[in-house]
């Protein structure tokens, strides 16, 4: 038996058509009736035969290749981003790799310049805090490149995609607002935003700017103790609603008003009324459920995704930002008056 695995020639000769025609076929090309398309594929089931890349890279210079680099693995935001993005590679024929940082600065370089060397097509990455200049020949020379989630550093070195954070807290702390409350606090980073400039601490920046603007544009004061709140302190902290900047701080939030007996109950009003930024699994299951203001990391990975075929096909317009939408879910544990 052969051990030479079977080549194009061969699926021509078997099909009965032209080489030119088996080319057309597989590389998806127009100009072949649905007859001829259907007799070469069956040749190529028939044989097994598998398209040669390392000629496609020599014909195209592309490898229809992305890869992912996650800062968390762990992190469920991070893995639906990745799920989104898979989504689109796989519809737009690439084959994805993904790898991860642990959120540190020198394994990101290390395993992007790595996949440069590997002739990736297209990045996605989920960027540290460190400089990313060391990306600027690679996306100079043509790897199509996408930072989510938060941008790179120095700005404006690629297409960013991200959640509308800032818009996000406006519509939280005007809900909180319209029922009443003007004691609200914001719960970000502990003991305020971080100085370590982590993905985390960027997100609280975002969302305290937007908790400023809209406490500005209604007119109220916003005490520097309300936005430099600890989960702890949140109890006594003199308010009557509080926004958290994060899953882990409405969790830490909600336990620590519970357990002073001020915890969201719609059913008696006066205690503290919370909204969460970002929505978790058991956020309708509790009662009263949580209200929150949800966003979409899988669509942030599409979003992603569908950005790369554009420079890939030679655009080098200016970077993008692309701020995707957010969403104000209530489900009771705001939708009531503070103390009269």
């Amino acid at each position: 038996m052969s051990t030479q695995r079977p080549t194009m020639k061969d699926v021509a000769a078997r099909s009965g058509v032209a080489l030119k025609t088996v080319s057309r076929v597989v590389n998806g090309e127009p100009g072949v009736t649905q007859a001829t398309a259907d007799r070469v594929l069956a040749a190529i089931a028939e044989l097994g035969f598998r398209r040669n890349e390392s000629a496609r890279l020599l014909r195209t210079g592309q490898t229809a290749t992305l890869a992912f680099i996650a800062g968390q693995v762990a992190d469920p935001d991070q893995a639906a981003l990745y799920r989104g993005l898979e989504e689109v590679a796989r519809e737009q024929g690439f084959l994805l790799y993904s790898g991860s940082t642990d959120d540190d600065e020198d394994r990101e370089e290390r395993l992007a310049l790595a996949l440069c060397a590997r002739r990736v097509d297209g990045l996605v990455i989920v960027p540290t805090a460190g400089d990313h200049g060391y990306l600027a020949a690679e996306i100079q020379a043509g790897v199509a490149t996408v930072f989510a989630l938060r941008p790179p550093e120095p700005a404006g070195l690629g297409d960013v995609v991200v959640a509308d954070e800032p818009g996000g807290a406006k519509q939280a702390v005007a809900h909180l607002i319209a029922h009443g409350h003007r004691r609200i606090g914001y719960l970000g980073q502990p003991g305020g935003p971080d100085p370590q400039d982590t993905l985390a601490a960027y997100r609280s920046r975002r969302l305290a700017l937007g908790y400023a603007e809209a406490m500005a544009a209604a007119g109220l004061p916003a005490d520097e103790r309300w936005l430099s709140l600890t989960p702890g302190t949140v109890p006594g902290a003199g308010v009557t609603a509080v926004f958290c900047g994060g899953k882990a701080h409405t969790a830490q939030a909600l336990h620590a008003l519970a357990a002073a007996g001020q915890g969201a109950d719609a059913a008696h009003p006066g205690r503290v009324a919370v909204i969460g930024f970002g929505d978790f699994e058991l956020a309708g299951l509790v009662p009263p459920g949580i209200t929150v203001v949800s966003y979409d990391p899988a669509r942030i990975g599409r979003t992603a995704g569908e950005l790369l075929p554009r420079r890939l096909a030679g655009d080098r317009g200016p970077p993008r930002l692309a701020e995707l939408p957010v969403t104000l879910i209530p489900r009771g544990s705001a939708e009531f008056p503070p103390p009269d």
